[in-house]
């Protein structure tokens, strides 16, 4: 009797704590781990960047790299689609594809495969020093596999979805669904620079 009333007083205390509100987002918060994330690369127009200098854009960042068979060539794709959904705000929008391989993936190679996707698509690249930090920053893993003919690189597949101010607030899933990915940067564009 003693056990079912402290039962019943603990569930009576959850009760009372503020509801949790369901996340208007379809993609996963991140932000709290990786708010502070940032990087220091060059873009294929052989111009250095960092993510400040996207501030008053939503930013989608894409870690891959050209020779992918499948994910990679996908997600692109599928962002291209997304920014064709977008309209006129895709214009407040801006997608980075940071190669993992800057041992094949040359600023010339770079300049044909991304912007082929979409023309405003930027890829960006940094020696294996630099794409290691950035990796890091952004929790992302890869590491070469070896093939009969050369080698692939097994990498995370998520796509990052960063806010006008800079910081990085949602991780979208391989294979994210383009009217998922629609809302999600609708509401981060309605959200502005706080």
């Amino acid at each position: 009797m003693l056990l079912r009333s402290l039962l019943i007083f603990i569930l009576f205390l959850s009760g009372c704590e503020e509801p949790r509100l369901p996340s208007p987002f379809h993609a996963a918060d991140v932000g709290a781990r990786l708010n502070a994330a940032d990087f220091k690369l060059t873009d294929h127009n052989g111009v250095a960047r960092t993510l400040n200098d996207f501030h008053g854009k939503v930013v989608l960042l894409f870690f891959g790299y050209v020779h992918c068979p499948d994910v990679c060539p996908t997600t692109m794709a599928d962002l291209a689609q997304v920014m064709g959904r977008l309209g006129k705000d895709a214009n407040r929008v801006q997608v980075l594809f940071v190669t993992v391989d800057p041992e094949r993936d040359t600023p010339q190679l770079l300049a044909q495969y991304v912007p082929a996707f979409h023309p405003s698509f930027l890829g960006l690249y940094g020696d294996a020093k630099a794409t290691a930090e950035v990796a890091r920053a952004f929790d992302v893993s890869y590491q070469k596999q070896a093939t009969k003919s050369g080698y692939n690189v097994d990498h995370s597949a998520g796509t990052y979805l960063i806010d006008m101010a800079g910081r990085v607030r949602l991780i979208a899933p391989y294979g994210q669904r383009a009217d998922w990915f629609e809302q999600d940067i609708r509401l981060l564009l309605a959200l502005g620079k706080p």
